[in-house]
């Protein structure tokens, strides 16, 4: 039977220009410490160099604000307690909707504010405001970029401008938004950004934070003078050469929105033919949102065994579902939004995806529904 991926927003496969940039660069028998003087190792660093200037390019960012990461929860933790190490009685601010790596991250040292968002996923900018006005001023505000469950685009640029009057650092995880739409660290001023190569196409296990001009970042893993003695340990150059290679296709003029229109187009597609179904809703804003991700909601049945139908007819999508997940409580983000994450599937395409992947989507859906809800009585 063949299979049909459609859970890029989990990860994607690793796209053809970092298959081919990892294989040379193994096959070129590099392995030296880049931190070492002889040539060996001057060719390691120039690779490393070569990589931190295509991811930078990628979200208009300069080199030198590029530190790699094993990965985007790396980027993400280390946002909040570099931020945290500022003022640890402050609370950290995070929207009701973030991933659980920054919630987690941000509540493990001391207090947490959440900001309500409202039934599409979208920052309360109310409840911004009156958060940044009481005595807890916050000393750093989490705020996606774009949702990783639901697709809803945050308003970064007003979030960050209402910060900024205050006096509050602002950390964006962008590793929904990145690659899949156009993204300028410039244009956007946060203090901190978090990246991950897997979402994009490139290689798992590395990422990147990005460090705002003037922001002062403590290391959070010491032991070397790697990334300029702001993250010790010895680079994964490999996955860093394949991470600056998908950056650097994805930099090409027109390649980005070309790759954005054709995933929305086909996300599109995947969402006329859930809503086809009766009692199917969407979740999050169907307008303003990264182009990859379309969510649902499916009364009448548990997401598990939609999935599991799916999964059956050769289809892998997600759910909100606990059963479904790695995690033990259904979706937070859902619950912020008031809806039923044991009812929620998500679809989400990316550059391996074709028109015969929706095409098996929008066949079995409607007959893994009908089943389940015959089932169910």
């Amino acid at each position: 039977m063949a299979r049909h991926y459609l859970d890029h927003a989990s990860t994607s496969p690793l796209r053809p220009e970092a298959a081919v940039a990892m294989a040379d660069w193994l096959a070129a028998g590099n392995f030296a410490d880049p931190g070492r003087v002889y040539e060996e190792g001057r060719l390691a660093a120039a690779d490393i160099e070569r990589a931190r200037e295509a991811v930078a390019d990628l979200v208009h960012a300069t080199p030198q604000q590029v530190v790699f990461t094993s990965g985007g929860t790396e980027a993400t933790n280390w946002a909040n307690w570099a931020t945290r190490q500022r003022d640890p009685a402050a609370p950290i601010a995070c929207t009701a909707v973030e991933h659980s790596a920054v919630r987690l991250s941000a509540a493990r040292d001391g207090p947490v504010a959440t900001i309500p968002v409202d039934e599409v996923g979208r920052v309360d900018l109310a409840a911004l405001d009156g958060l940044l006005a009481g005595r807890h001023r916050p000393v750093l505000v989490n705020c996606q970029l774009a949702n990783h469950e639901v697709g809803t685009v945050q308003p970064v640029a007003e979030v960050v401008a209402r910060c900024r009057e205050r006096g509050v650092a602002v950390h964006v995880d962008a590793c929904a938004a990145v690659g899949q739409m156009p993204v300028d660290l410039s244009a956007l001023g946060a203090d901190l950004f978090s990246i991950s190569a897997h979402k994009l196409g490139g290689p798992a296990g590395v990422g990147a934070l990005i460090v705002g001009r003037g922001f002062r970042l403590p290391a959070l893993l010491v032991g070397g003078d790697q990334e300029r003695a702001r993250r010790a340990g010895m680079e994964a150059v490999s996955a860093i050469v394949g991470f600056g290679a998908v950056a650097r296709a994805l930099a090409l003029p027109g390649a980005l929105g070309e790759a954005a229109a054709r995933a929305r187009r086909l996300s599109d597609a995947i969402a006329a033919a859930a809503l086809g179904v009766e009692g199917v809703v969407r979740h999050g804003d169907p307008d303003i949102r990264v182009p990859h991700i379309a969510c649902f909601g499916v009364p009448g049945v548990e997401a598990e065994g939609v999935v599991l139908g799916l999964d059956a007819a050769g289809v892998a999508v997600h759910s909100g579902s606990a059963c479904s997940s790695e995690t033990l409580e259904p979706s937070p983000v859902l619950a912020a939004m008031g809806a039923a994450a044991d009812r929620s599937l998500r679809c989400s395409v990316g550059w391996s995806t074709g028109d015969a992947d929706v095409a098996a989507f929008a066949e079995s859906f409607p007959s893994v529904i009908a089943q389940l809800r015959a089932l169910a009585g």
